[in-house]
């Protein structure tokens, strides 16, 4: 969803280049450098208002987070929430996901999260879908052997099609799960600002675990 205009959120990005990576091409196999310490690599595409990712990074100090986004407005929201929590083993990107094997090199990634994606529903853009097999080729070009993707969504026809997408792949399913939030394990589930909207309604949260073949 396109978020209106705020006029802060490209100076606070500009004003906050210890956070914000504009030009991820260049950090191409040292994004270590960007934190803390050396700790395995998650990147969450699409990362919208950064409630999944700033607490994905306090849940998991052990772990390195990366919260991709195109949207400066998104990304200035999400950056308002890391100067807050000034997390050291958070880091924001503000560019098109797309470009994924261009900002990472092979192995470099330990796990890839896709929340609330675009569902692109027209046939004529599929391609555009994060599930689709380009976009597949990609996360099992930058992720270890023993990565995983993770996707939930609230849209049954994209969470139908990924799976189908995956098994196409060759990908391996470690779990499904067709209503997330009526589940026993759901303590452990991190919700975005998306999933708490849709499942407040009553609508169920469809979501996926996976691996790439080794």
């Amino acid at each position: 969803m396109r978020l209106r205009n705020k006029p802060w959120a490209k100076p606070l990005i500009q004003e906050n280049p210890q956070y914000v990576v504009t030009d991820p091409a260049t950090l191409r196999g040292n994004w270590q450098s960007r934190f803390e310490k050396e700790q395995p690599l998650y990147i969450e595409i699409g990362m919208g208002k950064g409630r999944f990712i700033v607490e994905m990074a306090k849940k998991y100090p052990e772990r390195n987070f990366i919260g991709l986004e195109m949207q400066t407005v998104a990304t200035g929201i999400a950056l308002k929430k890391q100067l807050e929590a000034k997390l050291p083993n958070l880091q924001l990107v503000c560019a098109n996901g797309s470009g994924l094997t261009e900002f990472f090199e092979p192995n470099e990634v330990s796990g890839i999260y896709l929340n609330f994606s675009d569902p692109w529903p027209k046939n004529r853009n599929e391609k555009r879908r994060l599930t689709y097999k380009s976009f597949l080729a990609q996360y099992e070009e930058v992720m270890q052997a023993d990565g995983h993707l993770e996707f939930k969504t609230d849209n049954r026809g994209l969470f139908e099609y990924s799976l189908t997408s995956l098994n196409n792949y060759g990908m391996v399913f470690d779990q499904v799960w067709l209503d997330l939030h009526q589940t026993p394990d759901v303590e452990d589930n991190v919700m975005t600002e998306y999933e708490e909207k849709f499942s407040q309604k009553g609508q169920p949260i469809y979501k996926l675990a996976a691996h790439f073949k080794a």
